[in-house]
């Protein structure tokens, strides 16, 4: 079968697609035949070595898609050969096939095509479980989404709306802005793409206070980090929650703890990936309600880009380069 090959640590033009072994199947795994795999940031970071989880070389990248399940592993009984599925497996996904274990796929609905399924599973279960586990969003509170025109931002501005808050978008251009607008974004604030000086951070801090009538965000969905960081705490409200989802800008910030303390508010990590393997059965529960969202036209991922599997390193570097507006598919 053919895959995307990470042999050595470093960019996109060091991947290769290669020739490899179908892999063998254990008794608790199932093997997917994958129709789209979608690309994500950390794609971007694990083939440079900077992501938290490093698989060892070589390995395939690519940590979500959906497809049809193949063949099953003998200890695997809620599954059945040509279930249609998602798959969350961390790396792995930028082939032609995949071995999972059981706990790794989850079925999707009869109705809901591949490519969508693909761009909904990491950005959809990230926003949901920062929104809803780790802030506990409530309706009529203001919600500030950085960086929200790419994939996951786009969910975290939809997540909102549907939740009932006020949708504070933060892009780096009016392009991005309309994007925004599109997905339900009430506010718009255009940054600059290449990072904020002392001056710049001061009249972000200072817009979006305004935006709040003075009060500040009451949680704020950060994926970007660096220079931006510390003016949006500043600009986060009394008992607000500042959730730090990535680090886009590639920088991770150092904000003074001492705002933390001033603001009585919770600076809250947020690492979906590592809470769906404790907790199955809620990550389970929270697609739920995004597939019941979906049905209701509540959500919708906005897929904007799209690579064949030979190109799929073109793919990694279009979303580095931070060119993607949406989500960034691999047609398998």
């Amino acid at each position: 079968m053919k895959a995307l090959r990470c042999n050595e640590l470093g960019g996109p033009e060091k991947l290769s697609i290669e020739d490899i072994s179908v892999p063998e199947l254990q008794a608790n795994e199932v093997l997917v035949g994958i129709k789209s795999a979608s690309v994500n940031f950390p794609d971007v970071l694990m083939i440079q070595g900077l992501y938290q989880y490093q698989p060892p070389l070589p390995f395939t990248p690519g940590a979500e898609a959906a497809g049809v399940i193949e063949a099953i592993g003998s200890d695997v009984n809620n599954y059945n050969i040509g279930d249609r599925v998602f798959v969350m497996a961390g790396a792995g996904c930028f082939a032609e096939k995949i071995a999972v274990e059981k706990n790794r796929v989850q079925p999707i609905p009869d109705d809901m095509g591949f490519d969508v399924a693909a761009a909904l599973t990491m950005t959809y279960g990230t926003s949901i479980y920062a929104l809803k586990q780790r802030a506990s969003i409530q309706a009529g509170e203001t919600l500030l989404v950085m960086g929200a025109s790419g994939g996951v931002g786009l969910s975290a501005v939809e997540l909102g709306k549907a939740y009932g808050a006020k949708v504070i978008a933060a892009v780096s251009s009016a392009e991005k802005a309309d994007v925004c607008k599109e997905h339900g974004a009430d506010e718009i604030i255009i940054y600059s793409p290449n990072g904020l000086g002392k001056d710049e951070q001061k009249e972000f801090s200072t817009t979006i206070k305004s935006l709040t009538g003075g009060l500040g965000a009451n949680v704020v969905y950060d994926p970007v980090g660096g220079s931006y960081a510390e003016p949006a705490i500043r600009a986060t409200a009394w008992d607000g929650r500042y959730l730090v989802i990535g680090f886009a800008a590639g920088e991770i910030p150092k904000p003074p703890l001492n705002l933390a303390l001033l603001k009585n508010c919770q600076i809250v990590g947020v690492f979906w990936g590592a809470w769906t393997a404790m907790f199955p059965e809620e990550n389970l529960n929270n697609f739920k309600e995004l597939f019941d969202l979906f049905n209701k036209g509540k959500i919708n991922p906005r897929i904007t880009d799209r690579f064949p599997l030979d190109q799929a390193a073109n793919a990694i570097a279009h979303l580095g380069n931070r060119k993607a507006v949406g989500k960034v598919l691999i047609d398998v």
